[in-house]
Parts: structure tokens; C-alpha cells; sequence
């Protein structure tokens, strides 16, 4: 049974990685919701902090609150149109960091549909009536009990690379919603990090990317 959620979300200053006239990339910390929530006490968010000091940010996508790692926002509504139509043709690159549990095969790729889990939201689950998902791993370094991956989505799902990950056998670390007791209690954060953001700045067609660095893994052994 899980434990009852409690939100303490971190209290650090946000990262700013990069900045221009039109878009703003920062670096999520884990734990802090991306928008706000619907109760009081889950209002605290990345785009209220933002919001408080940039009234112009306007908001593209999300990360879950356990995610860390490179989000983009829109300063105007024509650079918001801009990256949204980036997102919905799926030409935006992003990769992922996680450690999953278990030793995986070096490379592979996962194609399952999801859908809600109604009964047991905010889950999503395998389901044969779901939307299209697809998701890309491969190997960067083994440990013991687990394996450090970089996951590459061509899709962008809720809750994909979670359920994909555990789908597989190979649940992330520190996952509360999708990996058994024992791998879910390795570590206090889930094991997933936005770590790369490829996209074409508004006004320009060449391919911008922006990354944030890892807490879990050295993102200069990345081959």
C-alpha cells in the first residue's frame, strides 16, 4: 500500500540554464510540481516560481514532480505556438537518464500503448486500447543491482518511461508508483532525469539543444 502523499517540495533557487528574448530553459529540481495542484497546500510549483518573477513565461510541458531536469518555457504567445507545434510533431529530441533495476539488455526498444489507470490515478497502464508509445533504451553503465540507461522517447506519454521501464522487468529506482517495495525504497528520489532538450528556437531552423547535468550520473561518461 503506498504511504499517504505528502507535499515538501524543495525550497532552492531554480536553475536557470538558458535564457533569449523568447524562451527560458531551467533545471527542475525533483519534487516540485511543474504547475500547481489543485489543493492549497499543492499550489507551490516550477511555473508559479517562475510566474512570480517572469509575468511574461508561459508554459509548453511538463515533467512529473519526481523528474528532474530540462524544461522549456515560451516568453511570448507566438514562441509558446512555436515549441507547442514542435512537441505535437514529435520533432523535439529528448533524452532521459535512470537507473532501472535489475541488469537490462545493452539496447532496446519498448512498444506498448498506455492509457489512465482510472480506478488508480494518477497510474497509466499497458493497455491494447491505448495511445501509440514508444520508448528507446540503451546501456551506459552496469552496477551491481541496477543499470544506468538513457532513455529516448518518441512519444511523450504520461508516466511512459516509468511504465515502459517496469513493463520490461526493470522498474526505475525509487519509483513509488510502478516498482515493487524493495526497488522503489533504494533510493529517496525516483531515478529519472530530463538530461537533454533538442529543439528549433523561435525564428531559427537550426536545432538548439540545452542539458542539465545529474545527480546520479556523470553525464560526461555519456559516449
Amino acid at each position: 500500500m503506498r504511504q499517504p502523499f505528502v507535499y515538501t517540495p524543495p525550497t532552492g533557487p531554480i536553475v536557470i540554464l538558458h535564457e533569449t528574448d523568447t524562451v527560458l530553459f531551467v533545471d527542475k529540481p525533483a519534487g516540485l510540481l511543474s504547475v500547481p495542484g489543485r489543493l492549497p497546500e499543492h499550489r507551490d510549483s516550477l511555473l508559479g516560481r517562475l510566474e512570480a518573477q517572469m509575468p511574461n513565461i508561459r508554459l509548453v510541458h511538463r515533467l512529473d514532480m519526481d523528474t528532474s531536469g530540462v524544461m522549456v518555457f515560451a516568453k511570448s504567445d507566438q514562441a509558446q505556438r512555436d515549441i507547442n507545434r514542435q512537441f505535437e510533431q514529435r520533432s523535439v529530441r529528448k533524452t532521459y537518464l535512470a537507473e532501472v533495476s535489475g541488469q537490462i539488455a545493452d539496447a532496446g526498444t519498448v512498444d506498448l500503448p498506455l492509457m489512465a489507470d482510472w480506478p488508480n490515478r494518477p497510474l497509466q497502464k499497458v493497455d491494447a486500447a491505448g495511445k501509440p508509445s514508444v520508448t528507446h533504451w540503451r546501456v551506459l553503465a552496469r552496477r551491481d543491482q541496477s543499470c544506468i540507461v538513457e532513455l529516448t522517447p518518441e512519444t511523450g506519454r504520461s508516466h511512459q518511461l516509468r511504465v515502459h521501464m517496469a513493463a520490461q522487468g526493470h522498474a526505475i529506482v525509487g519509483d513509488v508508483f510502478y516498482a515493487s517495495s524493495d526497488v522503489a525504497a533504494r533510493s529517496d528520489r525516483l531515478m529519472l532525469h530530463a538530461h537533454c532538450l533538442g529543439l528549433k528556437m523561435p525564428g531559427d531552423d537550426a536545432v538548439f539543444s540545452v542539458s542539465a547535468s545529474c545527480e546520479f550520473f556523470a553525464t560526461e561518461q555519456i559516449p
